[in-house]
């Protein structure tokens, strides 16, 4: 049950980051909008809802699957980016660098810290 309720919150989110992109025009992916809504919401409640932790864990080994279909998007429209790879990488390299470093200011922040076991692990020893 767990799993479904966080499926719907991950589904909520992304309905309503369609709504407002739809409502206000603004110039972003319906479903980057919905992940953003979601992060402002996990932000503000200052803890991580288990439900969505949940889903989100089962989708992790999906990934390569869900990403697929934008890979070979581009591949049909490969014309539109002659002569602007310049731009198109450098897109890519600070998208990946902003990626990563918001995975990790988030995993940090949300993650539980384990540090009880390694100071009773020093004294152990």
């Amino acid at each position: 049950m767990k799993l479904l309720r966080g499926f719907l919150w991950l589904l909520g989110f992304q309905l309503l980051g369609h709504a407002v992109v739809e409502l206000l025009s603004l110039p972003i992916s319906h479903a980057m909008a919905g992940l953003l809504l979601l992060l402002a919401w996990l932000v503000a409640a200052r803890r991580l809802n288990e439900s969505v932790a949940t889903a989100s864990q089962a989708l992790i080994p999906l990934l390569a699957m869900l990403i697929m279909p934008g890979v070979v998007g581009v591949f049909f429209i490969i014309e539109e980016f002659a002569g602007h790879w310049t731009a198109v990488m450098v897109a890519l390299a600070v998208g990946t660098c902003l990626s990563v470093l918001t995975t990790l200011w988030l995993m940090r922040r949300f993650m539980p810290r384990e540090t009880s076991s390694c100071d009773e692990r020093g004294r152990q020893a």
